[in-house]
């Protein structure tokens, strides 16, 4: 069975590396300021992906990002990985969305790819920690979903059969195409790079990434897939009122980055004595119990 896959995934700040400078006067992340990654669960997803299209011969797999120009970056990490296509929002109309405004935008750029058979994200980003995007797709499209998914088993017969992990163990699910899915970080990892699509597509740039002055730039007329997807707001049809800062009910305050240290420390031996004297105390604090 031929499948087109899209795969939605985000270029996310590193947020081991959160300094002073991480927030804009705006209350929105500074993502110049900060290094950018691609979102961890968002590989496990594009596995995911890669396999059902190893799987099912004749099927595409595609990136879908927003961001601003340097995001193209993800689109290249999905090229070098073997995927066939990517597409990446881009409009300052776009900047500062929240989960409501990101869910529309990504959903206004499934709608223009069209026919989609299967919509694969993270369980959600390290940057917002909500798991809301995936949802709020499906919710959008008016597609099934299902989430927490830990590996597409198989696609056959116009269903979608999922493990996926709830609380107490896991469970297998069966959905009918076509299906968004968010992918747990305890999926599979993301198979590495190849080294020959990474000579084939490192020069691939969307046209607002470019500078015009690159000794490469001959081969953007020679090779067109080297040109990425780069769409705007216009180009997907969107509302700007429900895009970036406008469309997004959610502000945040700021950003800390925070290390825990102990204020205090016990050193306890293995008698009983001690081990009750440290269970008293922890019942006495209302720690436990």
């Amino acid at each position: 069975m031929k499948l087109k896959i899209v795969v939605l995934a985000k270029q996310v700040p590193d947020t081991r590396n959160v300094g002073k400078d991480a927030m804009t006067a705006e209350g929105t992340v500074n993502r110049a300021a900060l290094p950018a990654i691609f979102n961890p669960e968002d590989l496990n997803a594009l596995e995911q992906a890669l396999r059902l299209k190893d799987q099912n011969p004749g099927s595409t797999v595609g990136i879908l990002t927003m961001g601003p120009p340097r995001a193209g970056e993800i689109i290249r990490q999905g090229l070098y990985r073997g995927t066939d296509t990517g597409w990446l929002l881009t409009d300052r109309l776009f900047a500062g969305a929240d989960t409501l405004a990101t869910s529309y935008a990504l959903a206004t750029g499934i709608k223009k790819i069209g026919d989609v058979d299967i919509v694969i994200g993270g369980r959600q980003a390290i940057d917002g920690d909500t798991a809301q995007v995936g949802p709020q797709v499906a919710q959008k499209l008016g597609l099934n979903q299902v989430t927490y998914a830990e590996e597409i088993i198989k696609v056959e017969d116009g269903k979608a059969t999922i493990r996926r992990h709830i609380d107490g163990g896991v469970e297998t699910v069966e959905a009918p195409l076509p299906v968004v899915v968010t992918v747990n970080g305890s999926a599979a990892p993301c198979r590495p790079c190849n080294a020959k699509l990474v000579m084939k597509y490192k020069y691939a740039t969307c046209p607002m990434e470019r500078k015009g002055d690159e000794p490469w730039t001959e081969l953007y007329a020679e090779r067109p897939y080297l040109t990425l997807n780069q769409w705007s707001v216009a180009d997907v049809d969107g509302d700007a009122k429900q895009c970036g800062l406008s469309g997004s009910p959610t502000k945040v305050k700021a950003v800390k980055n925070i290390v825990f240290q102990a204020k205090e420390s016990k050193t306890l031996t293995g008698c009983d004595a001690d081990v009750e004297g440290l269970i008293t105390e922890l019942l006495d604090e209302k720690i436990i119990g």
